[in-house]
């Protein structure tokens, strides 16, 4: 998936904010987003363990506990918590989970036959590309490090478009990328965690399908063809961690391939352990040579990506 809004952030945190006791379940609760998608308001966790709250664009306030459900707002005003959202200064909010209502249009509007979709891109002709690019070598990520764990969504209905459009679960990169994934989950599992991938090399004609079966309004969010995308050059990954204790998958900002604000790399909001998990993996792929990709926190980019060719072969072709 890409996004090409280039807000990253939809708040910062306040500096200078005074300590705060550890949060109440019921004051945990209220961290979410609400209101309409095109101003959404975010109440967050901070990262000393108190409530704030910013709408979008405008600096956080802090959120002092009145009385149960009941908060005063820095700099004056009152949010009080309700079934279905918040009351900010009188106005109703409601609760809102922003990626799940796109995700469900996107849904409701696809009406694509995944095996005619497939043949109709498997015909189609990628964009002429000029220039020194370096041949592919394509590695298995599963040959990488067996620690890496595979969940592979486009292999399967649990994506955006709930289609399947890869006809295996596989994960490759270029040899130099898929190496320095491997030396990010060495320094990972030093620290507890190993990484759980999402999706990695996809080859041209899956974007082709990416782009024909998402509604035009919803298009802003995948890769035209025509330019083809960094997945297709085997130098892009998607990826999370998994607590190696435990086995689950930790929990981030957003969900996987969600688009809403909660993506950003740099979004405010959420719990500040949810922050702090994704610092960590950023901080690891980074190190070894990937860029963030700006709209989306699980999204990486290997630094040479420019100097390889657009993909076409399938997974099927990749294992033969």
């Amino acid at each position: 998936m890409r996004q090409t809004r280039r807000t990253v952030a939809a708040g910062v945190l306040a500096s200078g904010l005074a300590p705060g006791a550890a949060l109440a379940a019921a004051d945990l609760a209220l961290v979410a987003q609400y209101g309409a998608p095109e101003a959404p308001v975010t109440v967050f966790e901070t990262d000393d363990g108190g409530l704030a709250v910013f709408a979008h664009g405008r600096p956080p306030r802090r959120l002092s506990l009145v009385a149960p459900g009941r908060y005063a707002v820095e700099g004056g005003g009152e949010l009080l918590a309700t079934a279905r959202g918040v009351r900010l200064d009188g106005a109703f909010l409601p609760r809102r989970d922003f990626g799940a209502e796109v995700q469900a249009g996107i849904r409701r509007t696809v009406r694509a036959d995944p095996k005619a979709l497939r043949a109709r891109a498997l015909a189609a002709s990628p964009p002429r590309e000029t220039g020194d690019f370096l041949p592919a070598d394509l590695v298995d990520l599963a040959t990488i490090d067996p620690g890496i764990r595979f969940d592979i969504r486009y292999a399967g209905r649990d994506n955006f478009m709930g289609l399947k459009l890869y006809e295996r679960p596989a994960a490759w990169l270029q040899r130099p990328a898929a190496q320095a994934v491997g030396r990010a989950a060495t320094v990972l599992a030093a620290q507890g965690y190993g990484l759980t991938i999402h999706d990695a090399y996809r080859p041209w004609f899956v974007t082709w399908m990416f782009w024909e079966a998402t509604p035009p309004a919803s298009r802003a969010f995948v890769a035209d063809p025509a330019k083809g995308s960094r997945h297709n050059r085997g130098c892009a990954v998607d990826l999370t961690l998994h607590d190696l204790a435990t086995g689950a998958v930790v929990d981030m900002p957003s969900r996987y391939d969600e688009m809403s604000t909660r993506s950003y790399a740099d979004f405010a909001g959420g719990a500040a352990r949810q922050r702090t998990l994704r610092k960590v993996l950023r901080e690891a792929m980074v190190a070894e040579g990937f860029e963030v990709y700006p709209e989306e926190w699980w999204h990486f980019d290997f630094g040479a990506w420019r100097r390889y060719p657009i993909g076409t072969k399938t997974f099927t072709q990749l294992a033969g």
